[in-house]
This record gives structure tokens, C-alpha cells and sequence, in this order.
């Protein structure tokens, strides 16, 4: 390896881990400041929000990366500047778009890291995060999981509660359904048989269905029964995906494509994970070469400030595609690839004539 290659190295990784600490610092007062909001009417003991603050920073530090990526760049090239080592490199022979290159290149590395180590370890953390959470939610009594055998939804009301399986769904229709109904000791109460259950609203119209009790059953054209489910509710089920690491994900794609659910979000959430170490590269590139184009304005501050201004727009430009893309509006494909190709327009407009900057 080069010398000046690993000296690249030591400064972009020295940057990287100063930024991160910095967000880390700021994500977790954040995160600890809304868990004492949470638990101010709850009786808890004082290091739970700090245990839970801690366990749902590092997916927030993840969703943050191309924010990090863009500043780490800026003080890679800060220290370039500083100490005047730019224009050694320069008449040394080593051109502008080289340095830029072996940054992105080694960008592109750590944003692999990022993706197999990083993103799977935090979403476990958010998961588990979750599960702490989950008995503190006020309608932690309810449950619904989608697995290879279908939806399964956990229901209580009053004193009896409502095992529900699907094997299908349909619009707002679920599809070969078996629904078991206990009481508080929970004793089977009753079994309901039904092909086909309309679930629009929090009462649920079951056709043809059939009630067996003990030994017996008892045939109904509709039956009508009270949840605390809806169509609408089910679709949102899942929109924590943060929590689950990529082979989960493909997992629950399949089961997913077997009850008939949307994959969009999944889709998605795929796609995003996959072309993340591009977004990196291409927001490292926009920050190295808008620093080598403002390299003479005074003040590290203002150079910061400007960054974070067009990282803002490039935030709030992708996840307005995303958005798209989740409504329907756009496919999967579209909204995730359309901001990607937008920024490699700007970066390759911006790249004309780097090295006589």
C-alpha cells in the first residue's frame, strides 16, 4: 500500500469516529430526554431509560450515516487544508480527482462494514429495544406476527382472548381463517371455522361461519365478532423494519408473498440497505468536491454550515422519493435509484475541472 494511500486512511477514519462520537453523544441525550417523557407517569426503576436510550441509539446513528459520511469528508479535507498538505500532494504530481477517488474508494469499504456488521448489530438492538418496550405499550395485550403458517393475531378483550389465524388476505378480506376464543383461566370457550372475514372495521363480519362448542357446532351465515384489529391497523403492523437484519427481512418477504401482503415495504427497505453504499460514496464525493470548491472561503464553521445545508436538501429530496415509493406512487425501483441518479448528475457537473482547483 501507498504511503499517502494510509495516510488517507488514518485521517478519513480518525474524522469518521470523531463524527460519530459527536452523534452518538447528541442521539443519546435525545433518545434518554423522550424515554423520560415516556415513563414520567410510569414507576421504573432510574436505569431503565438509560438501558433503553442506549439499546435504540445505534439504528438512529445508522439512519444518520450519509450525514456522517458528508461531514467526515469535510474535516478530511479541513485537515488537508490546514496544514497545507493539499499543495504538497499537488506538486507532488497527485492530482485532485485521485485523492478524491481513493476517498470514495475507501468510503465505499467502511460503508460495507457498515452493512454487514454495523446495520445488523443495531437492528438486534432495536429488536430487543422493542421487547423491553413492548409491556409498557398500552395495548402490549395485543399481538399480530406474520410467519410461514400465515397471520397470526393475538387479541384480548374484556376477559377472553381471541387466537386468530390467516392463511391468506385479500384486500380487506383475511382467507381460510381458524379463530380460537378462551376465557380469562384460559379454557377453549369455542373454535370458529370461516373461508372468508371481513375485517374494515374493528367488528369483524364473519360468512359462513361455523362455531363449534365441545363436541358440537353450530352454522352461521354471518357472525359478527369485536376486535381490536382493523384492515388498517394490520397494514401498519409492520412498519418498524429497523429491527430486523437482512436475512430476517428476506424471511419475512417470503412469508409476505405466501399470505398474499404487500412486499412494497420490504421491497423497499431491501433496496435501501443495497444501494446504501453508493448513497455513501456519492455523498462522500459531493462533500470532497464541494470542499475543493470552497477551499478558499474563510472559517471552518461556514464551510460545516454549507455542507449541512445541501445534505438537508439531499435528505429531504430521498425521502421524498421514499415516500413515493411506500404510497405507491412511484415503483420501488424509481423511488429508491431516482435520488441516487440525481446526485451522481450534480457530482459528475461538480467534477469538471477538480484538478485545476
Amino acid at each position: 500500500m501507498k504511503v499517502y494511500i494510509s495516510f488517507f486512511i488514518n485521517i478519513f477514519i480518525r474524522s469518521l469516529l470523531y463524527v460519530m462520537g459527536v452523534a452518538v453523544c447528541l442521539v443519546f441525550i435525545l433518545n434518554f430526554l423522550g424515554e423520560l417523557d415516556f415513563f414520567q407517569k410510569i414507576d421504573i426503576e432510574y436505569y431503565v431509560p438509560i438501558f433503553l436510550a442506549f439499546l435504540n441509539s445505534p439504528i438512529l446513528i445508522f439512519d444518520m450515516f450519509p450525514f456522517i459520511f458528508l461531514v467526515t469528508a469535510q474535516l478530511f479535507f479541513i485537515k488537508l487544508f490546514n496544514n497545507s498538505e493539499l499543495l504538497t500532494f499537488k506538486y507532488s504530481g497527485l492530482k485532485n480527482s485521485s485523492i478524491v477517488m481513493v476517498l470514495c474508494a475507501i468510503s465505499f469499504v467502511v460503508s460495507l462494514l457498515i452493512i454487514t456488521i454495523f446495520y445488523n448489530f443495531s437492528s438486534s438492538l432495536k429488536n430487543f429495544y422493542l421487547e423491553l418496550k413492548q409491556p409498557f405499550v398500552s395495548d402490549g395485550k395485543y399481538l399480530a406476527v406474520i410467519t410461514k403458517n400465515g397471520l397470526w393475531i393475538r387479541d384480548r378483550l374484556d376477559d377472553k382472548t381471541l387466537i386468530i389465524n390467516a392463511s391468506k388476505i385479500d384486500q380487506n378480506f383475511l382467507l381460510n381463517n381458524f379463530i380460537t376464543e378462551f376465557d380469562k383461566e384460559f379454557n377453549v370457550t369455542k373454535n370458529i371455522i370461516s373461508e372468508k372475514i371481513d375485517i374494515s372495521k374493528n367488528v369483524w363480519s364473519i360468512y359462513n361461519a361455523k362455531v363449534y362448542k365441545k363436541n358440537e357446532y353450530t352454522q352461521y351465515e354471518k357472525l359478527n365478532i369485536e376486535t381490536n384489529f382493523n384492515y388498517k391497523r394490520i397494514n401498519t403492523l409492520y412498519s418498524n423494519l429497523n429491527s430486523m437484519n437482512v436475512f430476517e427481512l428476506y424471511e419475512l418477504r417470503k412469508n409476505y408473498i405466501k399470505l398474499n401482503y404487500s412486499i412494497i415495504e420490504v421491497d423497499l427497505q431491501l433496496l435501501k440497505l443495497t444501494t446504501l453504499p453508493f448513497f455513501l460514496v456519492l455523498m462522500t464525493l459531493f462533500s470532497a468536491v464541494l470542499m475543493l470548491k470552497i477551499r478558499y472561503l474563510s472559517g471552518t464553521t461556514i464551510k460545516i454550515s454549507l455542507g449541512l445545508f445541501f445534505s438537508v436538501i439531499i435528505y429531504y429530496l430521498n425521502n421524498f422519493f421514499f415516500v413515493l415509493g411506500s404510497t405507491e406512487k412511484l415503483s420501488v425501483y424509481t423511488s429508491i435509484f431516482t435520488p441516487l441518479l440525481i446526485l451522481t448528475f450534480i457530482n459528475m457537473l461538480m467534477l469538471n475541472k477538480i484538478n485545476d482547483l
